[in-house]
């Protein structure tokens, strides 16, 4: 019976990763397509074919052709999310979630190439940036509620907790405005991250500059010598 359960696990892992390869393959060949021929003259056909799978196939992953452009990695927040639930406790909100950050993005120096495309795309089709800001901004607030639902369990304490003086109006303002804070100013780490690296790839490894951006955050952004 164990050998059977292990063999059913296995079988159901394989399954969930094909099924994250081919959403993979339908976004990249989504973003790619529209890059070459703009995302108006892209069809379902056409991206499906371009991914090797059927129209049918397409369907059971998007609802809308629109959907293919919007998120790469659409299960990538809910990655996120569950490694700063499950991070040691010791580690503050900001560390837990730089951690879970660095091991989404550890691949991002082999990603890049499609970053950029996608960027490109989405500027230039503003119905589709617009989607894909409303996208990340469900997920920004998706993780400061798990920041807050962190802080309340114990996980670990916000950096800078309110005064011991403060009443307990104030402190559930601060258990509800740093969550928020964190998750919003995080996000926008994580982009001029990219950016920055991006414009200067021969300078440094991305996570190094990813990780010294946090460290800025980490350290109340500190101003830089003159």
């Amino acid at each position: 019976m164990h050998g059977m359960s292990e063999k059913g696990a296995a079988q159901g892992g394989l399954r969930e990763r094909k099924k994250r390869a081919t959403r993979a393959a339908l976004a990249e060949a989504a973003v790619r397509l529209a890059a070459e021929h703009g995302a108006e003259k892209v069809t379902v056909e056409a991206i499906s074919a371009a991914a090797g799978v059927s129209v049918r196939t397409f369907f059971n992953y998007f609802d809308t052709r629109d959907d293919a452009f919007v998120v790469i990695d659409a299960e990538a927040g809910a990655r996120m999310r569950q490694a700063v639930l499950d991070a040691p406790a010791a580690l503050s909100p900001l560390q837990a979630l730089r951690e879970a950050m660095a091991a989404e993005l550890a691949e991002a120096e082999q990603q890049h190439e499609l970053w950029r495309l996608h960027a490109r795309v989405l500027h230039a089709s503003p119905h589709l940036l617009v989607r894909t800001l409303g996208a990340h901004m469900a997920d920004e607030t998706e993780l400061a509620e798990v920041v807050a639902a962190r802080i309340r369990a114990g996980g670990a304490t916000a950096s800078a907790p309110p005064p011991a003086s403060a009443t307990d109006e104030e402190r559930r303002g601060a258990l509800d405005l740093y969550p928020r804070l964190l998750a919003a100013v995080a996000g926008t780490a994580v982009r001029i991250s990219v950016e920055h690296w991006c414009a200067r790839q021969e300078e440094a490894a991305f996570l190094d500059v990813f990780q010294e951006v946090f460290a800025l955050l980490a350290a109340g952004l500190p101003a830089p010598p003159a």
